[in-house]
């Protein structure tokens, strides 16, 4: 699988690209600024040696043209402009949104309303001939980018209108074994996903824990 991420250089998209290059996937370490791509898969191969043979950094241009599934990795205020911009490359292939809309308000974090309803129905407004899908935003950035310890066990929901944005979503999420994808439905339960991001954080900054999401089946 060849795997895009635009926005590579944050905590979140750093954190993903080395854990799915670790895994054995072809990974593009996309930037708006290729010296900041280069810095960050540089520090990359310095930590971790070998298990980063098969990352490249380059543009989030380069990343979109030549990913088969591209992942938003930038921050909340950046990821619905980075979907415009780069909307015609981004057309046909599968697009994962991984950002939420909150806010920190004294010990609480609260999400954030945006007239579209999600970030992810944002993008696909953006980028209207993506194949949009919302997943991973419950994974903690630094549990992912610490390759030193073992990721989070947690299940990660994925919504999309789009069947093959599903299962190609469903497939990037299974390439970290500790990780179960399950079928959240259409691309509107983002909304869902997205928010509930801001009651995992406050129960973590007011419990001092790690906590993702579990969904425990039914007997």
């Amino acid at each position: 699988m060849k795997i895009g991420i635009l926005g590579a250089t944050g905590p979140a998209g750093s954190g993903l690209a080395a854990r799915l290059t670790a895994g054995g996937q072809k990974v593009y370490a996309g930037s708006r600024d290729r010296a900041k791509a280069d810095a960050t898969v540089h520090r990359l191969v310095e930590r971790w040696g070998p298990a980063m043979g098969h990352i490249d950094a380059v543009t989030n241009a380069e990343a979109a043209e030549a990913a088969e599934i591209v992942v938003l990795g930038t921050n909340a205020r950046a990821t619905v402009a980075t979907a415009a911009e780069h909307a015609g490359r981004l057309a046909g292939k599968v697009v994962v949104s991984m950002a939420n809309a909150m806010r920190r308000v004294g010990s609480n974090f609260e999400p954030v309303r945006i007239e579209e309803g999600s970030i992810a129905q944002a993008v696909q407004q953006a980028a209207p001939g993506a194949l949009v899908a919302a997943a991973l935003h419950h994974i903690p950035a630094t549990a992912l980018g610490d390759l030193g310890q073992p990721l989070l066990v947690g299940d990660v929901a994925v919504v999309a209108d789009d069947i093959e944005a599903m299962r190609a979503t469903q497939a990037l999420v299974s390439a970290m074994p500790e990780l179960r994808a399950l079928d959240g439905g259409p691309l509107e339960n983002a909304l869902a996903l997205e928010s509930f991001c801001a009651v995992l954080l406050t129960v973590n900054l007011r419990y001092g824990g790690k906590a993702t999401l579990r969904l425990m089946p039914a007997h």
